[in-house]
């Protein structure tokens, strides 16, 4: 995998919508901290624009990201947020300048296509991190926004978290790969699905109902995504709903269900994604994974 090169002061942000609209008022604080941190933000040509819940017509929201992507002066690309639109867009790309001077794209939720697509495709890192939607209105820095920082400034990323009931013991080394599960559902069989033999997978989600994580999980499973791992990561289920009949288990118990009969390390309850704490994961990164009686990611 190639790494884009880390950020330095004086260096230039672009921030871009390709999936939900977004106004200025939101990304204010976003701005006002990456100018704390010495970098200059650009802001995408149709950044405000509206069309229904999208910033933009289709062919607007692949503008600016193409922009951005051929820039020389543009060091990375941070998404404005998640939602929904850049499965719409994903097509309509060129990389060609990209791979040539790969710069670090970053966000997470419907981010994951870019992680996907550019790890897969092109084996460039990529930044599983906070959006700018996400920043505290206040301006204070959280454990978010520091693990973003130290990635930006490529200081070593190293992690320990408490174990959970549901974990499984062991270590791994591998790639990391994934993101949040319903997109990479959604991936499943295209030209940006991801190969996960030998990795170690992280998944995520919100707002999603339990007898669609479990189909997810059986997706995964069929389809042989499961079965190759070096180890597996869960982040965040959040705000999982039921139906008025009781799936009858929980999005954690799911998945630790699904990946019983495997000997590979599981690590539940990992503070990225839809959470309050969203740590920045280095997509395509070779990681080591302890699950012990705490967990350990440590990146290389």
């Amino acid at each position: 995998m190639q790494t884009p090169s880390y950020l330095k002061s004086g260096d230039k942000i672009a921030i871009v919508a390709p999936a939900r609209k977004t106004s200025r008022e939101e990304l204010k604080p976003a701005v006002d901290v990456l100018n704390s941190w010495g970098y200059e933000v650009v802001f995408g040509d149709n950044l405000f624009k509206e069309l229904n819940q999208f910033s933009g017509s289709d062919e607007e929201r692949a503008f600016d990201f193409q922009k951005a992507l051929d820039a020389d002066d543009i060091k990375a690309i941070l998404i404005a947020r998640g939602g929904y639109g850049i499965l719409r867009i994903i097509d309509k790309l060129d990389f060609t300048k990209f791979v040539k001077n790969p710069k670090w794209i970053i966000g997470y939720s419907d981010v994951t296509i870019f992680h996907s697509h550019i790890n897969k495709n092109y084996s460039i890192d990529t930044l599983h991190a906070t959006m700018p939607l996400n920043f505290p209105v206040d301006g204070s820095i959280n454990q978010s926004l520091n693990t973003l920082h130290t990635a930006l400034k490529g200081e070593s990323l190293s992690y320990e978290i408490e174990k959970h009931s549901l974990n499984r013991k062991g270590s791994a080394k591998g790639e990391l790969c994934g993101g949040n599960l319903s997109i990479l559902y959604a991936l499943s069989a295209s030209v940006s699905d991801i190969n996960t033999d030998g990795k170690i997978l992280f998944i995520e989600d919100l707002d999603e109902y339990l007898y669609h994580i479990d189909r997810m999980m059986l997706n995964l499973k069929r389809s042989g995504k499961l079965d190759k791992l070096a180890g597996l990561i869960v982040g965040g289920m959040s705000e999982m709903r039921d139906n008025t009949v009781p799936f009858g288990k929980t999005a954690v118990e799911i998945i630790a269900e699904t990946v019983a009969e495997y000997n590979y390390p599981v690590c539940f309850n990992f503070p990225a994604g839809h959470t309050s704490e969203n740590y920045a994961l280095i997509m395509g990164r070779n990681v080591r994974l302890t699950v012990d009686d705490t967990v350990v990611l440590k990146f290389d």
